[in-house]
């Protein structure tokens, strides 16, 4: 039996005809994918007038995790009135690096003026359970606590990342709010991988075909992250969608297409956001596939779902009357 499934988006269905898809992965496979060359970031800051450090912070476990801070170039820093997009990049927490995607945070820096600082986590398999969502909340602390040399506004640090990177946000932000510091004035989760259980009727919908990510390729990024923990152990920072208590978290953006497997996981994190009191911004895009608008930043649906995720953000990131 065929299972039905949204139909593309006419323009991206056509941007993909002739791109080699898969269904599944493998550790074999993973090697190879690792080999690719990473983002170019010089060429993406090329014509942005921004200054670029490097700073290494230690992790829980002493290990190092190297973070860059991308800051718009001739900034006032002795004021500290920047925005601050803390970046957790994507790829199944199996693969990418700290610069993956990063012209998506690079469009609020030169919206905003944001100070963009964004963290080389330690993937899975070789990291596993906590590592990896530990190692962005040393780095988010870094921040916050540098964020007067910065320039940064500290009750403006937004958590922002990409599919992987957007559920490590979603975790990060949970831990943050159980730990009562720092302060996450808005988190921004694009196509969140926020369910280890990966038993959804979009994940039955994107299983068995090959796709950008799927069912079966969930499933792997999964079982390597979750090392040997069993169901009953999993913690909620890891697969947020495990958390019982979705109150008290910062005004939240959530964005997924309509033909990708975490589509009905992040439908269901935005109602239970409403259902604890909580303000989000639910975004379906019809006919979007997973990560459609960072592969295809200039299809239509594409501009269109980058416009309206920033301009959201300039409200969220608005001053107060009174403030």
């Amino acid at each position: 039996m065929t299972t039905a499934r949204p139909a593309l988006d006419p323009e991206l269905r056509a941007l993909l005809a002739d791109v080699p898809l898969m269904s599944q992965l493998s550790p074999e496979v993973l090697a190879q994918l690792r080999q690719l060359p990473s983002t170019p970031v010089d060429s993406v800051l090329a014509h942005r007038q921004v200054d670029r450090g490097e700073v290494t912070v230690r992790a829980k476990d002493g290990a190092p995790i190297s973070l860059s801070i991308l800051s718009p170039a001739h900034t006032d820093r002795t004021t500290p009135t920047a925005p601050c997009v803390y970046w957790i990049h994507g790829g199944g927490m199996v693969m990418g690096d700290r610069f993956s995607q990063i012209d998506i945070p690079l469009e609020w820096l030169d919206q905003f003026g944001a100070v963009v600082v964004t963290v080389d986590y330690r993937l899975a398999p070789e990291a596993t359970g906590m590592t990896l969502v530990d190692d962005c909340y040393q780095g988010l602390l870094w921040t916050a606590e540098h964020a007067a040399e910065l320039g940064i506004d500290p009750t403006r640090i937004v958590v922002a990342g990409a599919s992987a990177g957007g559920g490590l946000a979603a975790g990060l932000t949970l831990l943050a709010r159980d730990l009562g510091t720092p302060a996450i004035a808005a988190q921004v989760l694009v196509c969140p991988m926020l369910d280890h259980r990966n038993t959804s009727t979009s994940s039955r919908q994107y299983s068995g075909v090959p796709g950008v990510w799927t069912g079966e390729m969930n499933a792997f990024g999964w079982r390597a992250v979750l090392g040997d923990l069993t169901d009953d152990v999993v913690p909620a920072y890891v697969s947020p969608s495990l958390a019982d208590d979705l109150s008290g978290l910062p005004t939240t953006y959530i964005d997924t297409g309509s033909a990708e497997v975490f589509r009905d996981e992040d439908t269901a994190y935005a109602t239970r956001i409403w259902a604890a009191g909580g303000q989000a911004e639910l975004h379906v895009w019809a006919g979007g596939f997973h990560g459609f608008d960072a592969l295809y930043p200039h299809a239509q649906i594409s501009a269109t779902a980058r416009r309206t995720r920033t301009d959201w953000l300039a409200r969220a990131l608005r001053p107060h009357p009174g403030a």
